[in-house]
């Protein structure tokens, strides 16, 4: 699906109106767990977002797909928003709207966004440490968490959150030693 800053701008009124109705119905943890699976899925199954933003697809074909990605058990008032955003030919940026809606509901809770790279797959334990951590210095009530496993880091962590990049990492170890003896590594 479309992620610029056209469709940034498209997104936003529409992730602050459904912001706005999950407030007002108690709903905004259910909106972003619902929400973040779709994005998850959207994401895993290009098809699916493919056959959401073509022209060619029949917005009666789309609307039975979200259907049946929400469930029956889907939620009435994010299924409704879901059909108006097919009628209004704007189910295209709902890759964006979720990640705005994302944005919001983080900021409503207090939780920020860490994006965790680590050479080898994190336990819970460990991601409960990085948690805690994350916690401690940025003040937040809550931190969600991303993970990447990248092999180059060679051991330890790497924390990004927002701008701040909290690198422990060995690679950035060597790095650093690299600099103060005046060499790159």
């Amino acid at each position: 699906m479309k992620s610029s800053m056209y469709s940034s701008k498209i997104a936003e009124p529409y992730a602050q109106a459904l912001m706005g109705l999950a407030q007002q119905q108690n709903l905004t943890e259910a909106f972003g767990e619902d929400l973040r699976s779709i994005l998850a899925l959207l994401k895993e199954s290009l098809d699916l977002a493919a056959a959401l933003s073509s022209p060619v697809v029949k917005d009666e074909d789309k609307k039975s797909v979200l259907r049946s990605v929400m469930g029956e058990g889907g939620n009435g008032y994010l299924i409704n928003f879901l059909m108006l955003l097919v009628d209004k030919r704007r189910i295209i940026f709902l890759e964006a709207i979720c990640e705005q809606y994302l944005v919001l509901f983080r900021q409503f809770t207090n939780t920020v966004l860490a994006e965790v790279t680590s050479a080898l797959k994190l336990t819970d334990a460990q991601k409960d440490q990085v948690k805690e951590k994350v916690k401690q210095l940025t003040g937040a009530q809550s931190v969600e968490l991303v993970t990447k496993i990248d092999g180059d880091i060679l051991g330890g962590i790497v924390i990004k959150v927002g701008s701040q990049v909290f690198d422990s990492s060995l690679r950035g170890q060597l790095r650093r030693v690299g600099l103060s003896l005046g060499t790159t590594l």
